[in-house]
């Protein structure tokens, strides 16, 4: 479990390509500190288990098939920057809310729009997933905790808006996403588990 507080922003290192997956090796100092083969470790959202930590802050992840079909990480290279997190630890405080790093699946950065203080990005919502997102809930976007602070639909599909504050601009990649990139999507766990309950009331 995660919590959607992005720990630094990682680097992909190199990208080995193979016939029904894909291994990375990723450069993240902090979360490799502690870390050992078996932990869980959020890339860009997606949980991913540590096949080796390896010198200079490294460690490599072997993802699978579905994984690269659900998620972004398929577009990712070597250079690309990611946000990393380890797995929570039972006696942390929980800063964003209960995030799996299991991908719900993405969306696309249609709009960005700054102010002085913080910057307004609108994403597009798979159909499938609207109805688990309401305004002022938690959703993760590439890993991130985020608030939705807008939600509506047009022509083009639906969509939600999250307001990004200094602090996530300048710590994840987020911050610097152009429009058109996609992004993670994760909704609220607990929305899906109501929805589940109340269905097999019937």
């Amino acid at each position: 479990m995660f919590t959607g507080i992005v720990e630094e922003l990682g680097e992909v290192v190199d990208k080995e390509d193979l016939a029904d997956a894909a291994r990375f090796v990723i450069r993240g100092p902090v979360v490799t500190a502690d870390a050992g083969h078996g932990d869980s470790i959020a890339v860009n959202g997606v949980c991913l288990t540590v096949v080796e930590v390896m010198p200079g802050g490294q460690f490599s992840a072997d993802v699978m098939a579905e994984t690269l079909d659900r998620s972004s990480l398929a577009g990712l290279s070597a250079g690309s920057r990611v946000n990393l997190e380890r797995a929570a630890a039972v006696n942390s405080r929980l800063g964003g809310h209960i995030v799996q790093g299991h991908v719900d699946g993405t969306g696309t950065i249609v709009s960005r729009s700054p102010s002085e203080h913080w910057e307004v990005v609108r994403i597009t919502l798979p159909q499938n997933l609207s109805r688990y997102v309401v305004e002022k809930g938690s959703i993760t976007v590439d890993g991130i905790s985020l608030t939705v602070s807008g939600l509506g639909g047009d022509a083009d599909g639906d969509w939600f808006e999250v307001s990004l504050i200094p602090t996530t601009r300048e710590l994840t990649t987020l911050g610097t996403a152009p429009v058109g990139t996609p992004v993670n999507l994760e909704v609220d766990v607990i929305a899906k588990y109501v929805e589940r309950l109340l269905a097999n009331q019937r």
